[in-house]
């Protein structure tokens, strides 16, 4: 069994910055790539940033220059800081993981919204 739990979500201002995490646990041999998703009501969920086994980032276009992935593999956690936060980046945020043998799991998913 594996487990994602996410956190770091919430309320902020405009202009303002959170991080969010997520930690796997359980029968885990090893992790490939990592990435978060966020889905706004009304639309489709999207890519917000992904990153490889070897490092290797990538962002959706609204979001770079503001937005960094980064994952620390001994605690088998992915991050995403966020700045400059945008109303129109209000969403369910999702963090997405390739496990080695394990397949793919979403996590639970974790509000944010940004908003004066």
């Amino acid at each position: 069994q594996v487990q994602l739990v996410e956190s770091g979500g919430g309320l902020v201002q405009p202009g303002g910055s959170l991080r969010l995490s997520c930690a796997a646990s359980g029968s885990i041999f090893s992790i490939n790539a990592m990435g978060w998703y966020r889905q706004a009501p009304g639309k489709e969920r999207e890519l917000v940033a992904g990153i490889t086994s070897g490092g290797s980032t990538n962002y959706a276009d609204s979001v770079k220059g503001r937005f960094t992935i980064s994952r620390d593999n001994a605690k088998k956690t992915v991050y995403l800081q966020m700045n400059s936060l945008k109303p129109e980046d209000t969403a369910v945020y999702y963090c997405n993981v390739d496990f080695v043998v394990a397949g793919t799991y979403w996590g639970q998913g974790t509000q944010v919204t940004v908003s004066s």
